[in-house]
């Protein structure tokens, strides 16, 4: 997320606040005819029923409840335009508030994928997306695994909760995990609640793509107590990570590989030269 596009999120915010705010004002005057209509209603009724004695035929008579009839119909259609308004407010306010979250889960994204993209260390990078996944995503139990391309298998390097031992290698394009690393699609339980956990066959499987090159995947086994379902927030925060997290992975695997190809020709170097 550029500077332009961090001040323009914020700046929707404001404007988005300050009409919400105009929107609760609307409704406090709304609430005050309200009442104010309430009190007049019963005026009239109090006055109706002074009217219960008078002779129905009489012309004033009529007219009065005429016009008490008409006040009702109009004191229904206000009232109607207050629950509407209400309604409409109280939709605002969550979606405001929907907002918000998602508005502060990206930024905290941005600041971590910043901090992702610090280090090429491959140990650091797989520790920070690790923090990454339990502090935006809620997850409790899950893993990091990637794809050796000479096997074809996909084994899990960093894991939270469980224990990577447990955790099987899987044949690229077998079950739900190797098909999620063929595919590159993102795969979800239906229901988290009633997902019981299975190390073949995670709740959350999300790929780490480099463009299209799959090399591994995220897999999540449970989420943390506080966290019972996905927020819609949730699932544009799974693929901007897994993007993310495959870069960095990518990057830091390479420059690690370079180190020691670096460092095995110095060797050789130093061992001819002496």
């Amino acid at each position: 997320m550029s500077k332009e596009e961090d001040k323009g999120v914020h700046g929707r915010a404001e404007e988005f606040l300050q009409v919400f705010k105009k929107g609760a004002e609307f409704t406090q005057e709304l609430m005050r005819e309200n009442e104010r209509l309430r009190y007049r209603i019963i005026q009239l009724e109090e006055s109706q029923s002074n009217l219960e004695g008078v002779p129905a035929s009489t012309d004033e008579n009529r007219k009065l409840f005429q016009r008490i009839e008409e006040l009702e119909r109009e004191k229904d259609e206000i009232l109607g335009r207050i629950r509407q308004v209400e309604a409409e407010n109280q939709d605002f306010a969550a979606r405001y508030i929907e907002i918000e979250e998602e508005n502060n889960n990206l930024a905290n994204l941005y600041i971590a994928s910043y901090q992702l993209h610090s280090t090429l260390d491959f140990k650091e990078v797989l520790q920070i997306i690790t923090e990454i996944i339990i502090n935006l995503i809620g997850a409790e139990e899950f893993a990091i695994m990637l794809l050796d391309e000479k096997s074809n298998e996909i084994q899990a390097v960093a894991c939270e909760g469980i224990l990577r031992d447990n955790i099987p290698h899987v044949k690229l394009g077998k079950g739900i995990i190797g098909e999620v690393a063929k595919t590159g699609e993102n795969y979800f339980v239906e229901n988290v609640s009633t997902y019981v956990q299975d190390l073949h066959q995670p709740m959350v499987c999300i790929p780490l793509k480099i463009k299209e090159h799959v090399i591994g995947v995220l897999v999540i086994y449970k989420l943390l107590v506080q966290k019972t379902t996905f927020a819609a927030v949730d699932y544009e925060l799974f693929t901007l990570l897994a993007g993310h997290a495959a870069t960095a992975i990518f990057s830091s695997r390479l420059y690690n590989d370079s180190e020691r190809k670096l460092s095995t020709i110095q060797g050789f170097i130093d061992l001819l030269t002496k």
